[in-house]
């Protein structure tokens, strides 16, 4: 199975969550993805983290080795914007 790409990983983070905004960038392995939602109010940043990986499924097992992540409601991204 090849490995994806950055673009890919947005997408299939944004397939299983309502997305505002979503950034993805990596090397195909390892990723980082700055990621704001409705679906994470009066979430935990752990359930939060949970939503993406489930949003991911199986890729998480399978196709991407790491992902570190900023998850934010559109209210905190309005605070923290793009500089954040």
């Amino acid at each position: 199975m090849a490995d994806p790409t950055p673009a890919e990983v947005q997408q299939f983070i944004a397939s299983g969550l309502t997305c505002h905004h979503c950034e993805v960038e990596g090397d195909g392995r390892h990723f980082f993805a700055t990621i704001v939602s409705t679906d994470f109010e009066g979430l935990s940043r752990v359930r939060r983290h949970q939503r993406v990986y489930q949003a991911l499924g199986e890729r998480m097992r399978e196709q991407i080795h790491a992902l570190s992540m900023k998850t934010l409601t559109p209210a905190e991204w309005a605070v923290v914007g793009e500089a954040g």
